[in-house]
């Protein structure tokens, strides 16, 4: 029987196929891709269906993924408002920085969406806290600049908007794979559900969790997958080591990335009153999944990004941040933080060349204000112009 459902997907990447898709496929939805690459669209067009091999420790499970069609916005814009505004749930995997060039799309098919429909769900699947409410801001600052402003005095009932944590490693695919997508076993994808009180339309989407405070979730992943899964890649390439698992296999590394997320982890349980054998557990289980071989996670790929993976509200300087307020220690996340830094000039990686300019162009203090965002009295601020001099000096 064809799905009764529709969801509306941009990006057709790793994560969208491997995972945002999987979910609302497994959930009896049909999944229109937008994306702006041709051979993507294409190929997904193409194929009418593609397979996901889910790897764990007990092995391999594959199986296939179709229903599904894909459009090409940079072609065909008004199709995809059409799909969108007849649509149930709209979702991105496209990068924190790609939000603002999704949001036309959205905008115009939330005014053109019918009264008779339920709002339609909005959810950013990114790795960056509150992506939802980012994406809001950018849909409805089109909606007020370009298109009718009295929309949004009935926005409550044309779309509500909740924001996520989503949790799975997708590691570096095989050549020649195709659409096909390799992907860890587990997962962990939390979505707010108060936005959807009072006349929303939660999605039935199998294997969401939903939640009333969000926050602990996303900063309890951020601050322990991401901070742990960078932790070893910054480490490991300078170390000259290719993959995850091989960093981790190294007891003294081993012992470096544990120190950084059993600082975080004090910041977790102090500030979520999350018991701290819970916290303990779950550190564990994420050291054995970033340490499982099967992945063959590349540290370059891991690593890539580092401007963003510096930044205020990230890996690194968020929870050290919080901790240095609380006068708690950070010697190990700075000491990643470091080696983030040190990732420079790495082939095919953009912010890595713009990271070296700016370190070789800039002042200490110039250059931490620059890269991590952090006020000049924050108690932190010194200490990371301290790591920025070292680098610079090296």
């Amino acid at each position: 029987m064809a799905p009764t459902k529709k969801a509306v997907h941009f990006g057709g990447g790793n994560i969208g196929r491997g995972f945002v898709a999987e979910f609302l496929h497994n959930s009896g939805y049909e999944v229109v891709f937008v994306d702006v690459m041709d051979t993507i669209i294409n190929s997904l067009n193409d194929a009418k269906s593609y397979t996901v091999t889910e790897v764990g420790a007990d092995g391999e499970h594959s199986f296939t993924i179709d229903n599904y069609r894909a459009i090409n916005s940079k072609y065909n814009m008004p199709e995809v408002v059409d799909e969108i505004a007849t649509a149930e749930v709209v979702t991105c995997a496209v990068g924190p920085n790609i939000l603002k060039f999704v949001a036309e799309p959205v905008a115009k098919a939330i005014e053109a969406r019918s009264s008779d429909l339920p709002p339609l769900a909005v959810i950013a699947c990114e790795n960056m806290i509150n992506a939802t409410t980012a994406w809001k801001g950018h849909i409805e600052s089109y909606i007020k600049d370009k298109l009718n402003a009295e929309t949004l005095n009935s926005i409550e009932k044309r779309a509500r908007y909740a924001n996520s944590a989503i949790d799975r490693i997708v590691p570096q695919q095989d050549e020649g794979a195709g659409l096909n997508v390799k992907i860890e076993k587990f997962y962990e994808w939390c979505v707010e559900q108060k936005p959807f009180e009072n006349g929303g339309n939660k999605p039935a989407i199998k294997g969401i969790h939903y939640v009333d405070d969000l926050e602990p979730y996303i900063e309890r992943k951020l601050f322990t997958v991401n901070t742990s899964h960078a932790t070893a890649a910054y480490y490991g390439y300078h170390a000259n080591i290719a993959y995850i698992h091989e960093v981790l296999a190294d007891k003294k590394l081993n012992e470096t990335v544990r120190a950084a997320v059993q600082e975080t982890a004090v910041l977790i349980v102090k500030k979520h009153g999350i018991p701290q054998d819970e916290q303990d557990e779950y550190v564990e289980t994420i050291i054995s999944r970033i340490s499982n071989p099967t992945l063959k996670d590349n540290v370059e790929r891991v690593g890539r990004a580092p401007l963003r993976k510096l930044s205020r509200n990230e890996r690194f300087i968020g929870p050290a941040a919080q901790l240095a307020e609380m006068n708690l220690p950070v010697d190990a996340i700075l000491g990643a933080a470091e080696q983030a830094l040190r990732f420079q000039n790495v082939e095919g990686d953009e912010e890595s060349e713009e990271l070296a300019k700016i370190l070789k162009e800039k002042s200490a203090e110039d250059a931490a204000s620059h890269i991590t965002g952090l006020d000049k009295d924050h108690p932190l601020y010194e200490r990371v112009v301290a790591v920025v001099k070292k680098v610079q000096g090296a």
